[in-house]
């Protein structure tokens, strides 16, 4: 079957926007992005490591991985594969193999709205990977699919070259053209909580926090 490429390769904002978001919490992203950013229903199964890259998008047919393939031909340095499998939990989309081939290539990591196998190959390492879930059962190889198109993960719409980033808590997305901005704002939020818990531990605290 046909997979349709839009796009070769994605467009990189400055490494320095990168950079900023690298000890940025997405739940604080998320806050500042009127705490409706975000992927619902995904949960990380490496082993530690943050996420933070640019979005190499891939749409594919439920329970088949070719197009993912055939992106993997094209990734290179500091892409997020962001796979939108349609939230399919019966077939796994990406397994060991494949995570070191993305890994080999430079890729920051995989967003995957479906399954994954070979769980224990991504929980001994630091490569990133947000998933649905864990299953045994192989993918088919047949199509169609489209690669650097925009897709739904989780309820939220990632466009290719949107910035990634992921931790413990989740996955959230964002448009470079905001990212600057961004950045002030989550920076702003984690002086105003620093300062919070520094007054709970200090006995100051009067509950300005929930208001």
């Amino acid at each position: 079957m046909n997979i349709k490429t839009a796009l070769t390769s994605v467009p990189k904002p400055a490494p320095e926007l990168i950079e900023a978001f690298k000890e940025a919490p997405t739940s604080v992203i998320s806050d500042n992005l009127d705490r409706l950013a975000g992927a619902v229903g995904l949960r990380p199964f490496h082993r530690s490591g943050r996420l933070v890259g640019t979005a190499f998008t891939v749409q594919t047919r439920p329970g088949d991985n070719l197009a993912i393939h055939k992106a993997l031909e094209l990734v290179g340095p500091g892409d997020v594969i962001v796979v939108d499998g349609g939230g399919d939990e019966t077939r796994a989309l990406v397994g060991e193999i494949m995570k070191n081939i993305a890994q080999e290539r430079g890729a920051a990591g995989y967003v995957i709205d479906g399954a994954i196998r070979d769980v224990a190959a991504f929980a001994g390492a630091d490569f990133p990977c947000f998933a649905r879930a864990v299953i045994h059962r192989g993918p088919y190889k047949s199509g169609p699919g489209s690669i650097n198109v925009p897709v739904s993960i989780g309820g939220s719409v990632i466009v290719p070259g949107d910035i990634v980033v992921g931790d413990e808590d989740g996955v959230v997305s964002f448009s470079p053209a905001i990212a600057a901005t961004l950045i002030e704002a989550v920076r702003a939020q984690i002086a105003r909580e620093e300062e919070t818990l520094k007054a709970i531990r200090e006995g100051r605290y009067e509950g300005s926090y929930g208001r």
